[in-house]
């Protein structure tokens, strides 16, 4: 991980593309692989990715070579400067270079597991992420989120500033009980942002070889046919070797059948043509 060295330059004009979050009220089903193979596939298309990690665990954080009980400012720090009235964002001591030019990431803190606790009851602690989205609009084309399993003010903050959600969700039968507590969220969520918020189901995790996955993935398109991503994510263990060297799969292996799929993903979000059809969907 690169230390910053001054805040990249905002542009002229523009703003962010388009804002995700990744979520599921289940833990182990994709969240922060998810987020970091599509920002590095859009970072191989020449765009300015934003990686914002919501989960004090800092999954995303450690990818990327930080220590989430270590670092000194990170998400954490946006939501004690929005408690304590402070006039500036330290938006210079928060952001971080990584290894590859155009993506960078909000780093977590594992204080944000106190956060509920210590500022849920504070005025405006659910716009934190939304108001730091706008002051960074113009500086980056995309942003994913990387949320908490749980329902809390980081989850909120994510739902509130994200234009899409999306849900993955491992090939297996408990997964799909975390998929229904998120859906619940998910309407509450609705209901207070005035409006639908739209989102997708993405299976992951995916072994054709097992009846498990083969039946999970059955019953998710018999229950979602409308909200389900019609492809879907493969185990593949060379998205453990790209944790390992801390690199997108999508970058670093682009070929590997993982990365194949991300892009494939990545076209739908983007409604435009595959480049590279995949024969993912459904059941063989």
């Amino acid at each position: 991980m690169r230390q910053q060295v001054g805040l990249i330059r905002r542009s002229d004009s523009g703003s962010v593309k388009k804002i995700w979050a990744v979520a599921n009220q289940k833990g182990g089903v994709g969240k922060t692989t998810t987020a970091v193979s599509l920002g590095g596939a859009l970072l191989s298309e020449g765009q300015r990715v934003l990686l914002i990690d919501l989960d004090p665990h800092g999954s995303l954080t450690t990818y990327f070579g930080l220590d989430p009980d270590a670092i000194e400012h990170s998400v954490y720090t946006l939501f004690k400067d929005q408690a304590e009235k402070r006039p500036e964002r330290r938006y210079d001591a928060i952001l971080r270079a990584t290894d590859f030019e155009g993506l960078w990431l909000l780093p977590a803190s594992t204080a944000q597991a106190t956060l509920d606790r210590q500022l849920g009851a504070e005025p405006g602690m659910g716009l934190v992420i939304q108001r730091t989205l706008a002051d960074l609009a113009g500086r980056f084309d995309y942003v994913f989120m990387d949320c908490p399993p749980m329902l809390g003010v980081l989850m909120v903050n994510a739902l509130a500033a994200c234009q899409q959600l999306l849900i993955p969700v491992q090939t297996e039968f408990l997964a799909l009980k975390g998929l229904e507590r998120m859906l619940h969220t998910l309407q509450m969520i609705s209901r207070s942002r005035g409006g639908e918020l739209p989102y997708l189901i993405l299976p992951t995790l995916f072994d054709r070889r097992t009846r498990a996955s083969t039946d999970a993935l059955r019953a998710l398109q018999e229950r979602y046919p409308a909200r389900l991503w019609d492809g879907l994510i493969p185990v593949d263990t060379q998205f453990r070797e790209a944790s390992r060297v801390g690199r997108p799969l999508t970058l670093w292996q682009p070929a590997a059948r993982g990365a194949r799929a991300y892009r494939a993903l990545l076209d739908t979000l983007l409604e435009r043509p595959a480049a590279d059809p995949q024969p993912l969907g459904g059941v063989a």
